[in-house]
């Protein structure tokens, strides 16, 4: 990694470590914890760079050929190949090449199982931290090995857009079960909020539904048959799993990487003259209109991961921080978006663009449903006189057939 410039004054942050940026406070017992400036921080400042505890590929990302890391979910394609699936234009072929940062020659796969990584600094990290315990040797393609079965029932009841992955709850028992200090690992797990439901508030998880108790019921049991260790025996009791996947689904931060993407940028910054500059961002707009009519939205190898120090970030919907992935690996960047002075709370938004142009009665559905609170936040008191209506872009998607109320939103 680069040494910083002299006026930012993030650091990459392992897991279980606060950066000198931040410091963690409790707030109340409905808010829970909240993150801090120490000092203060300019706007486009990195506040802190953090790895995940663990983290894991989308498993229908991957099914459709989204190549990553399997430790750190650094995209395996070079931009051209990436360029090439995703525009169904095989015979294509991108300029400057060079600024391409991958390097296949690098990549190693387990000899085992023949998952694949990035370099054998990754394959050795999985190794040691988790994949001893899912490693699945011969069996990786048997149908009727537990872990293929367990992978195949989530499949079956959480379709694209993905936004979670039972393999990041299999991942937290690997990494506990091969662990010598299994006792760290679980008090460090054990920080993440796992409530299933907000008394006060009188709200459950969306998925945790009377609705859904045969599919949370057939996953708990292959997840039990695939996985189980006695000293993690409270996990697989029906309230443990319940937890386990309240604890995914609401502290679980979404990762996108994408060589083609880096090459992009890379494009961006050079230094070209006028013509050429034309006919390069001529052909990267042609490029992606072709990308938009293959393959639509899905650009990137997505997956998620546990980030403790992310994790304590409360919602706003107008944040003053942003999460950003800029390295093309699990490497959270949390960036200011504007001056944050010392004392003051670090927040971001647990809603994308789109969601945070509705109105507030759809904003509060979304975070009811999915994270289990009411936001307060100046936006949202501001606009407390508002009626109780869903935006128009809510009402086009009920009207076309879209709910809310499915296992594929985790």
């Amino acid at each position: 990694m680069a040494a910083p410039q002299d006026d930012m004054f993030y650091l990459c942050v392992e897991p279980g470590k606060v950066s000198s940026a931040v410091e963690v406070r409790f707030i109340d017992n409905i808010k829970g914890k909240g993150l801090f400036a120490k000092r203060d921080i300019r706007k486009g400042d990195t506040i802190f760079i953090e790895r995940p505890l663990v983290s894991s590929q989308f498993l229908w990302n991957a099914l459709y050929k989204y190549k990553a890391c399997e430790y750190c979910l650094r995209s395996l394609e070079t931009a051209e190949e990436n360029a090439r699936r995703l525009s169904g234009l095989p015979a294509l072929s991108l300029p400057h090449p060079e600024l391409c940062r991958v390097r296949s020659e690098l990549h190693q796969a387990c000899p085992q199982c023949q998952v694949m990584y990035c370099s054998a600094e990754c394959r050795q990290a999985a190794q040691e931290q988790y994949h001893r315990v899912l490693c699945l040797g011969p069996s990786q393609d048997d149908p009727d090995h537990p872990m293929n079965k367990l992978q195949d029932a989530w499949r079956s009841v959480h379709y694209p857009p993905e936004t979670s992955s039972i393999m990041l709850m299999a991942k937290m028992v690997a990494v506990v079960k091969q662990a010598q200090e299994k006792g760290r690992w679980q008090r460090l797990l054990s920080q993440f909020c796992s409530r299933s439901a907000n008394e006060e508030e009188e709200i459950a998880h969306k998925l945790l539904g009377e609705e859904f108790q045969g599919q949370l019921t057939l996953l708990r049991s292959l997840f039990k048959a695939a996985l189980y260790d006695d000293h993690l025996d409270r996990w697989f009791t029906p309230e443990g799993f319940r937890s386990l996947f309240s604890l995914v689904g609401t502290n679980g931060q979404g990762i996108g990487t994408s060589s083609l993407s880096k090459w992009v940028h890379a494009c961006d910054a050079l230094q070209l003259p006028g013509h050429k500059r034309e006919q390069l961002d001529a052909f990267i707009d042609q490029l992606y209109k072709d990308i938009e009519k293959e393959t639509g939205d899905f650009l990137n190898c997505e997956g998620s991961g546990l980030f403790l120090l992310q994790s304590s970030c409360n919602h706003s919907c107008i944040p003053n921080s942003e999460v950003t992935f800029p390295d093309n690996n699990f490497l959270l960047h949390l960036n200011a978006l504007s001056d944050i002075g010392a004392g003051e709370e670090i927040c971001i938004s647990y809603l994308d663009c789109c969601q945070r142009d509705r109105s507030r009665h759809s904003r509060h559905k979304i975070l009811r449903e999915n994270y289990l609170f009411v936001c307060s936040c100046a936006k949202c008191v501001s606009q407390m006189d508002e009626p109780d209506v869903t935006s128009d872009e809510e009402d086009e998607g009920e009207a076309e057939g879209e709910t809310e109320d499915e296992m594929t939103d985790v």
